[in-house]
Parts: C-alpha cells; structure tokens; sequence
C-alpha cells in the first residue's frame, strides 16, 4: 500500500477551529464559486461536432480552464499556438476518447448531488480553515491521465477518471485498487485532498523522502474523512493519524498538516 501513497501525492503535486460568519455577499459569491462550470460541456460540443461557436466560447468564456487543458494536462502546446485549435480537434477523433466523450455525457447529465455535497464539506473545511478562499470550480474532459488540476485560483474536475471502476478502458489499464477509486462517489474527496495539498505542499526536502510523503498522505486523508463525515480513506497511515489525535485531541487540523 505505501507505493499507492506514493503514486497518489506525486500525482496530486493534496478538530478545532473558528467558526466563519458569512455576509450575505459573501455567501453568494461563495455559492457561485461552488456551482460547478460546466466547461465539459461546451468542450464535448467542439470536439464531437467541430463547432465553430462552441470552439470560441471555450477560448473567450474559459480561458485559464482551456490553458491549463491544452498546455499542462493534454501538454498538446502553447494555448496561443497557431495550429492549437486543429491538434485539439484531433486529439480527440480517436474513437476510444469519442467514447469516451458520450460516456461522459451520459454520466454526467446532471451534477447538482455533487455540487451539494462540495458545497458543505468546503464549508466545514473553512470553518477549521477560516483564511481559505474557495477555488472556482469547473468540470472538464481529459484523456484519462489526471483527474483533479488545481491551479490560478481554479479546481478542475476531469470527468473521464471518474467513469465508474468497471469502466471497459480502466479495467485495461489500471490496477483494482486505482479503479476503486475512479468512481463518481470521489470526486469530492479527491477535490478536497487536491485542494489541501496544494494549501499544504511537502517542502522540496521533504518530498524526497518516501516516508514523509505517505506521513502527509495520511494526514491530507485523514482531515477528508473528516470533511466528508466517513471514512474514505482507511489505511495504515490514517490509523496512524487517528491514534495521534486520540492522544493529543486539541490539535487543530492546521497543525496538524503542517507538522513534521
């Protein structure tokens, strides 16, 4: 299981507090940065029709969502590169990835249960972690390589890792284990860990050690079992976290994730 730990924090590279008292602005915006864009949409559009429309909304209206898209998770070249548009295109008429894109569709009709459930263990992940802000949250189609993207003040959830453990591509390509995991029930959990790891990065020191790496591993697991009021993540390492704090219960999830 520690190689798992191990390939799960690179790949993420994810009680006491004060209670946050909302305005009612506050509340709003926080709300609206919760409700998750549907930038999978207007992307499944372009890349199964060659609309021209849908393909200047992608660039107009999600400009930082399509950048890190095309130039950090697809690495298909710079977003302002002359030909982008056409290698985007293309990527995608695979017929793999063009089954991939209606299977999503038909997943994903609707996201308002998951939109809930980000809604209120983001707010309990504020109420321990008051000067938190909230990323703005989207949905996306990948090419079965990352499943959350954390960056620029944005969260991208990348719906073709999360098409169920039997998925026909998983089974051929992931262990049991990682398939367990690629399922719709943890796209909030892996959110919120990505999410904390980017708030909490491993130091460059740490990050070379195997042990320190399945340590903060498990304390990032830990504090989502937490959130999402059960147990998620159940390992040795959150076992490990929860007999700590079973001896030193004031500890404050802040101090915990950044203690060595």
């Amino acid at each position: 299981m520690q190689k798992v730990y191990g390939i799960l924090l690179l790949i993420m590279l994810i009680c006491i507090g004060c209670q946050w008292h909302l305005t009612p602005s506050d509340a709003d915006e926080d709300a609206s940065r919760l409700a998750i864009q549907r930038y999978d949409r207007i992307e499944s559009l372009y890349l199964t029709t060659g609309d021209i429309s849908a393909l200047q909304q992608i660039n107009t209206s999600y400009p930082i969502q399509t950048r890190l898209l095309l130039e950090d998770v697809l690495r298909l070249g710079k977003v302002d590169d002359e030909d982008i548009n056409t290698k985007f295109y293309y990527f995608f008429q695979d017929s793999t990835l063009q089954q991939m894109l209606a299977d999503v569709t038909q997943q994903y009709t609707e996201m308002e249960d998951i939109e809930e459930e980000l809604a209120s263990s983001f707010k309990r992940l504020r109420e321990e972690l008051p000067a938190l802000e909230y990323p703005e949250i989207y949905a996306q189609i990948g090419s079965f390589d990352q499943s959350i993207i954390v960056g620029a003040g944005t969260l991208g959830i990348s719906l073709d890792k999360y098409l169920g453990e039997d998925y026909p591509f998983y089974q051929e390509h992931y262990s049991e284990a990682q398939r367990r995991m690629m399922t719709r029930s943890m796209i909030v959990p892996d959110c919120l860990a990505f999410y904390i790891l980017s708030q909490y990065p491993l130091s460059s020191e740490r990050r070379h050690n195997q042990q320190e790496r399945d340590r903060h591993m498990g304390r990032i697991q830990w504090t989502v079992n937490q959130l999402m009021g059960r147990s998620v993540f159940d390992n040795e390492m959150t076992k490990e976290v929860d007999e700590y704090i079973s001896q030193h219960p004031s500890t404050t999830i802040n101090q915990l994730l950044l203690s060595d």
